[in-house]
């Protein structure tokens, strides 16, 4: 496995796969290892993905300052990376709470980024607010389906702020555009591939600045994809529409029948939208 050192001396990791220009692909979670990405339903066939551990997940070394692990000092591994890698400008693809770190990225450093992926991306780092009620209504487009009645049923729990542990595991299904076996092992081995104690750090006081960040994204020229999933609560389309208003070059792209993992429910369709993007 490749490995880098970080600004602190760190050592972190990257998995590569495929060959030609080189796609840095982040993780979401948020300090998911990159293992859920795998190939990204095929997209390796057509681009080299270059995909990062964040600093203590997967194959990174734990950091001596778990403060490090805030989204915004998250910054310097990505440009560590791009110098590692010899890369003067990259194409940045990012899945879920990475999205939070690319588009830091996108304002530290926009003259770096080629091109920007969002893949059903979070919005934290912009101050988008998602409603209760999109989600429950989003939800509602799976009925009929045989465990919507308990999923929507602990939905309606925690959006009335009533959320347990097993509320969260029930509405899992959600998640997924097709509630089968490679969708339940993702969701299954999430917990092993994860770093607690960084997650809650990575948006902890300071780490965001959403108005400044807005700011930052209107003057990012470079072309700009966002991809929603249709039925996707953690990012409706409605809201990532929303997103997609805060760049002068952006593309919202919603795949039909899509949750939260597009390449897992049609890796065609996500690997074709992809790859007209990235070229």
């Amino acid at each position: 496995m490749p490995q880098f050192s970080a600004y602190d001396g760190t050592t972190l990791a990257h998995h590569v796969y495929g060959e030609g220009p080189p796609v840095i692909c982040l993780p979401g979670g948020p300090m998911l290892d990159s293992d859920y990405l795998s190939d990204l339903g095929g997209l390796s066939a057509h681009r080299q993905l270059v995909m990062p551990d964040p600093r203590g997940t997967g194959g990174s070394a734990t950091p001596d300052n778990a403060d490090t692990y805030r989204c915004d000092r998250l910054v310097d591994d990505v440009e560590a990376l791009r110098e590692h890698l010899g890369l003067d400008r990259i194409d940045l693809l990012a899945h879920s709470a990475g999205a939070n770190l690319a588009v830091l990225y996108a304002e530290r450093h926009p003259e770096r980024v080629s091109r920007l992926a969002l893949i059903t991306p979070s919005v934290f780092a912009v101050g988008i607010a998602i409603s209760g009620d999109l989600r429950l209504e989003t939800a509602r487009l799976r009925q009929g389906e045989p465990w919507f009645p308990a999923a929507f049923a602990a939905l309606e729990e925690i959006v009335a702020g009533r959320a347990t542990d097993e509320r969260w595991a029930a509405i899992e299904p959600l998640s997924h555009g097709r509630w089968d076996k490679a969708a339940q092992a993702i969701q299954a081995a999430g917990d092993a591939h994860k770093n607690h104690e960084a997650a809650a750090v990575f948006g902890s006081e300071g780490a965001f600045d959403p108005d400044t960040t807005r700011a930052a994204l209107a003057r990012f020229g470079a072309p700009v994809l966002l991809l929603a999933g249709e039925v996707d609560l953690g990012a409706p389309p409605r809201a990532m529409a929303e997103f997609t208003g805060l760049f002068p070059n952006a593309r919202l792209v919603v795949q039909p029948g899509a949750g939260h993992y597009p390449w897992l429910d049609d890796a065609d369709q996500f690997v074709a939208t992809t790859t007209a993007f990235l070229g």
